[in-house]
């Protein structure tokens, strides 16, 4: 089997020769593996996934199967350094590097109250020119030998509290407040263009996601979810099957999201994501003789305790329990659970590969 072979039997729920591999850095370990790997470092993508698909050459090199593209910072809409040293984006939203990640300071639409507070801001277009050309590039590299990736994660829900500040989204949420449905509405419709977008450039799986959860649980109540946020995403799910009806859906949720598992199957999903090993009841035997037969599962592999600090050997024995227990029928791609973090071992990020392209 290819890469891509390999990807498209497990998400078709077929037995692959073994799990394909996809794997995210961030910048400061991806650094440190070029040097360790002899490969140039290549500076992160400006784009609102950035960590998703910076660093290719490296990972391909490694031995990931699954590649991603996304839409990028357009050349008129990229990323300033303000005189204070803090980032502004295409977004308008305000930045400060804080060493792994930058963290949101200042929030463009932390004033909103109503309907028209959101008309009158200016959005990003989703159709600037220069948008996808990076996306176009990579597809022509790596379509074919390895399964892609469209993302298009960081949606409504975390688009709009990256917007206003999640103290008052969540806060005006239970308010009902006037401009939260236009706020949302208008994200979405940026969202299903960029995605359809992907999707006509041939992907084979597109990546959405909001993160619902927390290590112990929801961070909003489900019948919230179901009444704000479910109908939003079915509705996207169905314009990106009007493109191809039988294209993949994943959805990335860190944390615990047990009770709308079944939701998101009953809307259509098809690739669950991360699989956040220590959130609460988000356990591998459990989701996968609960909900194998309906999701491929897409993660799974702990970079909270097990990457940075277990040794090589306990890295690979888990992985390949979890190989073993995701694994059976198809069904799975294995990935850490997050952006590996520069906490990590050079040794315990190639013990992970080691695990997985040589079974053993």
């Amino acid at each position: 089997m290819n890469k891509r072979e390999r990807t498209l039997a497990a998400i078709n729920h077929i037995q692959p020769d073994r799990p394909p591999i996809y794997v995210s850095l961030t910048p400061q370990i991806a650094e440190v593996l070029s040097a360790k790997l002899c490969t140039v470092y290549e500076e992160p993508i400006d784009a609102m996934e950035s960590a998703r698909i910076s660093h290719m050459e490296l990972l391909t090199k490694m031995g990931v199967d699954i590649v991603a593209i996304a839409p990028t910072a357009p050349p008129d809409g990229l990323t300033i350094t303000l005189p204070d040293g803090k980032l502004k984006n295409e977004w308008g939203m305000i930045m400060r590097n804080v060493g792994i990640y930058s963290e949101f300071v200042e929030f463009p639409l932390a004033h909103a109250i109503t309907k028209q507070d959101i008309l009158n801001y200016t959005f990003p277009d989703p159709n600037a020119a220069g948008r996808y050309d990076l996306a176009a590039q990579m597809m022509k590299t790596y379509s074919g030998n390895y399964g892609v990736i469209g993302d298009v994660e960081t949606m409504f829900f975390e688009m709009s509290w990256y917007l206003t500040g999640m103290e008052k989204f969540l806060m005006d949420l239970m308010l009902e407040e006037e401009y939260q449905a236009q706020l949302m509405d208008t994200i979405m419709n940026y969202i299903i263009v960029a995605g359809k977008k992907l999707i006509e450039m041939g992907v084979d799986i597109l990546w959405c996601g909001d993160d619902f959860g927390s290590q112990q649980g929801m961070i909003m109540d489900p019948e919230t979810w179901r009444s704000v946020f479910k109908p939003r995403i079915k509705y996207m799910f169905e314009e990106f099957h009007k493109v191809r009806p039988d294209i993949k859906i994943a959805w990335h949720s860190c944390g615990s999201i047990l009770p709308i598992i079944p939701d998101f199957i009953e809307i259509g999903l098809d690739i669950l994501n991360p699989i956040q090993p220590l959130a609460h009841g988000m356990e591998p035997l459990f989701l996968k003789n609960t909900y194998g037969k309906d999701l491929t599962f897409f993660g799974g592999i702990d970079v909270q305790q097990l990457l940075p600090y277990g040794n090589p050997q306990t890295i690979r024995d888990e992985v390949r329990r979890r190989i073993d227990i995701l694994g059976k029928g198809g069904g799975y791609i294995v990935a850490p659970a997050h952006n590996i973090q520069p906490d990590t071992p050079v040794e315990n990020v190639m013990a992970f590969f080691d695990a997985v392209i040589n079974p053993g």
